[in-house]
């Protein structure tokens, strides 16, 4: 059993630095049923590598506090909100940059094995959230309201189960230490996270300089 969970492991490694920079599911056009709305809130979060990125880390800092299970909702509703804020014609600056400067960060805050509490974890959770969010907005402008709830409950309920997912493959299944600093699952998932981050925040940073498209 041991083997198996570090191939499952492994192939979960291998999966998230091939994940696609997507950011529209739809391929440009908004979901006009409610079906299209929920496939696309399905589809969106887990096909930008910055966006799985940060929810399996929020799965890794969740395992960390006490309560596993209701501090990814935080992240989760603050993408909600970000969402709307963006259907609001509401306006955050810079959203690709946060975007990428918070999974760089949650990516070293996993690696460290430390619990930082619900204030920073929290907060954290809640800032990162509304770019995110933000960002997922793009995809149900024009769309009709039908098609905008579906797609909201959509990516809320893949957020939640990835990020349950992470924490508890990394802490349940692969971890071999008695304390969180001692985990190798969660740890070199958290490196793995961070390394991301590191190369979407350079190609922004490029972006910012006029070196990358």
């Amino acid at each position: 059993m041991p083997n198996l969970n570090r191939l499952a492991f492994a192939g979960f490694l291998t999966f998230l630095p091939s994940a696609a920079f997507a950011h529209h599911p739809t391929g440009g056009m908004a979901p006009q049923s409610a079906i299209d709305g929920f496939l696309s809130g399905l589809a969106h979060p887990v096909i930008g590598l910055d966006h799985l990125a940060f929810i399996v880390g929020v799965g890794l800092l969740a395992a960390l506090t006490a309560h596993r299970f209701l501090t990814p909702l935080l992240f989760v509703g603050a993408t909600v909100a970000g969402t709307l804020l963006h259907l609001m014609a509401f306006d955050l600056p810079a959203a690709e940059f946060v975007i990428a400067l918070s999974v760089a960060a949650i990516g070293v805050l996993a690696l460290s094995g430390r619990s930082y509490g619900m204030l920073v974890t929290g907060g954290l959770f809640a800032v990162a959230g509304l770019f995110h969010g933000y960002a997922y907005g793009e995809a149900v402008v024009g769309s009709e309201s039908g098609a905008v709830i579906a797609y909201l409950v959509g990516f809320a309920a893949i957020q939640y189960a990835v990020a349950i997912a992470a924490g508890h493959v990394a802490v349940k299944l692969l971890g071999e230490g008695r304390s969180a600093r001692e985990n190798f699952g969660l740890r070199v998932t958290g490196g793995v996270v961070a390394g991301a981050g590191a190369i979407i925040l350079g190609e922004q940073m490029l972006a910012i300089v006029g070196l990358a498209g």
